[in-house]
């Protein structure tokens, strides 16, 4: 294994162990756009410049060395081993373009997947139990809802649009360094209403379907449980007994003229380009019941796979 390898294989295990304890950067994405640029532009002057250098002083240093040993009687096998040496010391390329240059294919690769495919997020709280569950390792789509530039997160083409019913996970709007995962609950232009457990969409009220109660062991209690139907998606939903956690408008609003709140419930006109979010532990769940709107461009994707939870290995596959 040679020194580039090992620091590329060092580089993605920390990487990959600082997702999975939830310890990755939250300006990762400006660090990887960084680097990739960084060792793009050294990539592109090894190719251009330094490689092509580097292959005259090698013609020119065995052309040198070929008629100081044509004339000499010495060994041809330990003349030819000299010979290669020569040649490989002479072709390895220096420790500062190892070390820069040859980053370039791995990092570019981890920034395109990472930036327009799929990108691991590990859940750190409780607000969308029973769907989702702490320190469940995540997959999220970045493309199902367009084509956005990393780093400023704009998007260039518009694939298309959150659903009601669909996860997301999204920069929370009043400190976008921090990703938040919530449902999609309101679309741009609906009405939200929610009192008493109690969900209601543009006048019609959302059925919910009982279930057995959900045991959470976190917390040892026990909550009613629901399917709850939105648009098309059916999930389970929890609340607790009694009327459940009470909505107030938080210190932080995006838009508190959009909603009113009254006898512990709110009633909210989702804004042109934003979106209303629950989260699914109903009454464990800071989410637009208190701080407002997700503005779409703070979206980073659609949550869609569990691929790992080493508290519970068998937590593997799809959901909705």
């Amino acid at each position: 294994m040679n020194a580039l390898t090992a620091v590329v294989l060092g580089a993605l295990g920390a990487y990959v162990l600082a997702m999975i304890t939830g310890q990755l950067p939250t300006d990762f994405a400006l660090f990887l756009f960084l680097c990739t640029v960084v060792s793009g532009v050294y990539f592109a002057a090894d190719y251009a410049i330094f490689a092509p250098r580097r292959r005259e002083n090698v013609l020119r240093e065995l052309l040198e060395f070929d008629r100081r040993n044509r004339a000499a009687a010495a060994d041809p096998a330990a003349v030819g081993k000299e010979r290669q040496a020569l040649e490989e010391r002479l072709s390895t390329r220096p420790w500062w373009v190892e070390y820069t240059a040859g980053f370039f294919p791995v990092i570019t690769l981890v920034f395109l997947l990472r930036s327009f495919l799929y990108e691991p997020f590990r859940i750190p709280s409780g607000s969308m139990i029973p769907t989702l569950q702490i320190g469940d390792l995540i997959l999220v789509n970045k493309f199902q809802y367009g084509i956005r530039l990393p780093v400023v997160n704009r998007t260039v083409i518009d694939i298309g649009k959150p659903q009601r019913g669909d996860v997301i996970v999204f920069r929370y709007p009043h400190d976008t360094t921090q990703d938040y995962i919530k449902r999609v609950v309101g679309l741009p232009g609906d009405r939200i209403e929610y009192r008493a457990h109690v969900l209601t969409i543009n006048g019609a009220v959302v059925p919910l379907t009982a279930q057995d109660r959900y045991y959470e062991p976190g917390r040892m209690k026990t909550y009613a449980q629901y399917i709850e139907k939105l648009g098309e998606t059916e999930h389970r939903v929890i609340l607790a007994d009694g009327d459940g956690n009470q909505a107030y408008a938080a210190a932080q609003h995006t838009n508190l003229d959009a909603c009113v709140y009254s006898d512990g419930g709110v009633a909210c006109t989702v804004p042109t380009g934003s979106y209303f979010v629950m989260g699914d532990n109903r009454d464990n769940s800071e989410d637009s019941r208190f701080w407002g709107f997700v503005p779409d461009r703070n979206i980073v994707g659609h949550a869609f796979f569990i691929w790992m939870n080493f508290g519970n290995v068998g937590r593997i596959g799809s959901f909705k």
